[in-house]
């Protein structure tokens, strides 16, 4: 494996600037807006109830994450020293991972050792309340939304350590064949802000450590992680990354890049859980299209609907700076529109805009005058976006935002209304580890559109590349997946009204017995329909991967949320199995709780462990593969559903190469990032 940064350093980007014809960095103004946040909290720390007591000392801090057959599980495990002279209560907050499962908590205090159990929500909180007032330790994991888990611990004895460790399972999808892995650390970087009457330490004293595990089926050609220096093994079935440090804060992102070798074919690839003959299996289906997608070459038109809120105070010079560069890189036969919105919106340009040189120029001086302030009326300004659309042009939007929609209406459904009135382009930049991500999704469901959420560890140049592909190519339209010969049922939304180039799909199911399935695709490119078919077999038991019955569990508590906020089921009954899936299976959600006790705790409520079999189940099947080498799970070797490779990124040549005044603007990015970095130490 080659050792290479994805992203080029500062040397690389000198010599692109030299070489490189053009590039039209549609998406560089969202990815380099984030670089430039508020001062962030640290999301890795334990608070304190009572804002009188000394914060608890973090004696270290360890995460180890394995990525393994499109999924990750990451284990977390902080230790805490509570140097006052009397008992407290702890919270733990954390970002919910999109889509991440949570599936394990244990809480050790000197020889007790408590795990967690999945139970109704008021039922884990009267438990909870029973057991601290009578001076028992007892802990409790509560989501709060999209935005975080909540773990409270009582009582955290005096001058004495708490110990407390989680597990969470997440899908992963590459683009153009690069895979990225988060572990949020910062917290919020949006309009909501957490009360501040919590008592904060980020500073770990002891050992702080990272390992990532990636196990590959397919050759890994490079891996990455920026703001953190690793030290990289290559192993038989991939690479392990490890970064230890003696102390350190807890307030960057950590984010692990891998990417595959080139020329890898397009592909199916199933991953199935199936314990016996006679009871139902789940599947994670993941299709990566080797389809040729050509640049788009006509007159295109762009609408920048960007985030002006209060927010946006110490980004927004960055910002106009950004679209500035832009807006001159466009040709004369494209057209542009900028949108901006706080409380309400305002269109800087009032109506389609030629990207001539004296246009542009126009556009600059009124970017010039823009303000920050109010809050995020993220309707508004795609509501104006959507006046005088021309259909029979291509049109890309582009929305950016940090915050989360708190001004004007906030009702999904509404936001579906709208963005279906028109067949557009749309691609989200989210910033922050608390960005409403469930409303972007049902926006881009709406119009088949496309998000990334970004952190300040991201890399720019990395993000662009990959948002290049998507913006400057044609895209598959009405895609539309059919799985015949096998009965399948509960599986998630199959038909996409768009994919972009570079773009994995996911797919999750059940299904009843084992056999021999045909796998049919149907889609339309550049008006032309096309059918991509395969044929392979479900098995009738396959026990390699129990964490998939969480994930799919997760999946189908997502899609009723969606679906029950959308206003297309009764509540009652979405509330009802939502709460019988995550007791099921384990799973915190908005309805259910993990309540963490000791085992005579567990007894005396009569709570089943159904969770505590669950783990001995998952960590068997760890266990087992980690003994033997990674499985392929390609099920369509035979008889491929695609005659292409997937798509790499495009770095030069084709539609938009770099061109130099962008290495200029990439040259002093990283300046200002040093300034940026030398500030924050200083203070």
């Amino acid at each position: 494996m080659r050792n290479q940064n994805i992203i080029p350093n500062d040397s690389t980007i000198l010599s692109i600037r030299a070489q490189a014809p053009r590039l039209i960095a549609l998406v560089a103004l969202a990815v380099v807006w984030v670089l430039f946040a508020n001062d962030s909290r640290a999301a890795g720390t334990l608070s304190l109830k009572s804002s009188s007591d000394t914060p608890l000392e973090i004696r270290d801090h360890h995460v180890d994450v394995t990525i393994n057959n499109g999924f990750a599980r990451t284990e977390v495990t902080q230790t805490f020293y509570n140097s006052n002279q009397n008992a407290v209560e702890g919270l733990y907050t954390f970002p919910v991972p999109e889509h991440g499962s949570l599936s394990e908590v244990s809480i050790y205090s000197g020889e007790t050792e408590l795990q967690g159990e999945v139970v109704e929500k008021v039922q884990a909180e009267s438990i909870y309340e029973s057991e601290t007032a009578q001076g028992n330790q007892a802990g409790l994991t509560q989501k709060e939304g999209y935005q975080d888990f909540e773990f409270w611990i009582a009582p955290i004895h005096p001058l004495s350590d708490v110990r407390l460790r989680f597990v969470y399972y997440e899908p992963l999808v590459l683009d153009h064949g690069v895979g990225r892995y988060l572990y949020p650390l910062e917290e919020g970087g949006t309009d909501e802000v957490t009360p501040q009457f919590w008592s904060r330490n980020a500073i770990v004293s002891g050992n702080f450590s990272i390992e990532v595990d990636l196990k590959s089926a397919w050759p890994v050609a490079d891996i990455r992680t920026p703001g953190y220096t690793t030290t990289n093994t290559e192993t038989a079935s991939g690479v392990t990354a490890r970064y230890v440090s003696d102390g350190g804060s807890l307030e960057s992102d950590f984010v692990f890049y891998y990417r595959l070798e080139d020329n890898l074919p397009g592909r199916v690839e199933l991953i199935p859980y199936k314990e016996t003959d006679d009871k139902p299996g789940t599947f994670m289906l993941v299709v990566t299209p080797g389809i040729d997608l050509q640049p788009l070459d006509q007159g295109t038109d762009y609408i920048f609907v960007l985030d002006v809120s209060g927010s946006m105070g110490g980004k927004l010079g960055t910002l106009v700076s950004g679209v500035k560069k832009t807006l001159k890189t466009f040709r004369p036969e494209d057209r542009f529109r900028i949108i901006l919105f706080n409380n309400q919106s305002d269109e800087l340009t009032k109506t389609w805009v030629p990207a001539t040189a004296e246009q542009v120029d126009h556009a600059i001086k009124l970017l010039d005058g823009a303000r920050s302030g109010g809050g995020t009326n993220i309707y508004a300004g795609l509501k104006s976006a959507f006046r005088g659309i021309d259909n029979d042009r291509v049109t890309n939007l582009i929305l950016v935002t940090d915050g989360v929609t708190n001004t004007g209406i906030v009702n999904p459904k509404r936001f579906e209304q709208l963005m279906q009135k028109h067949d557009i382009r749309f691609f989200g930049f989210l910033l922050g580890n608390h960005s409403n991500w469930p409303l972007m999704k049902t926006i881009c469901d709406a119009t088949g559109g496309f998000y990334q959420p970004v952190s300040n560890s991201d890399d720019i140049i990395g993000q662009i590349m990959l948002a290049k592909g998507k913006v400057l190519y044609e895209s598959i339209h009405d895609f539309d997946l059919r799985i015949k010969g096998v009965d399948t049922f509960d599986v998630s939304p199959t038909q996409i009204k768009k994919v972009f180039r570079g773009q994995q799909l996911v797919f999750f199911g059940r299904y009843a017995e084992g056999g021999e399935a045909r796998l049919e695709i149907e889609t339309r490119i550049s008006g032309q329909k096309k059918y991509y078919t395969t044929v392979f077999n479900f098995p009738d038991i396959d026990t390699s991967n129990p964490e998939i019955e969480r994930l799919w569990a997760l999946n189908r508590i997502e899609t009723l949320e969606q679906a029950n906020s959308l206003g297309k089921l009764d509540s009652t009954e979405s509330d009802s199995a939502i709460t019988d899936l995550a007791v099921q299976y384990q799973l915190v959600t908005d309805y259910t709780s993990m309540i963490v006790l000791t085992d005579e705790q567990f007894q005396r409520h009569g709570i089943d462990r159904r969770n505590q079999a669950r783990i001995q189940a998952e960590r068997a099947a760890q266990i087992e593969r980690n003994r033997n080498p990674v499985t392929n799970r390609r099920v369509d070797s035979s008889n491929p559903a695609f005659q292409q490779n997937a798509p790499r990124p495009n770095t030069g040549g084709g539609a938009g190469a770099i061109s130099p005044w962008f290495a200029s603007l990439l040259v002093g990015l990283l300046v200002l990032m040093v300034r940026k970095t030398y500030k924050s130490q200083k203070s």
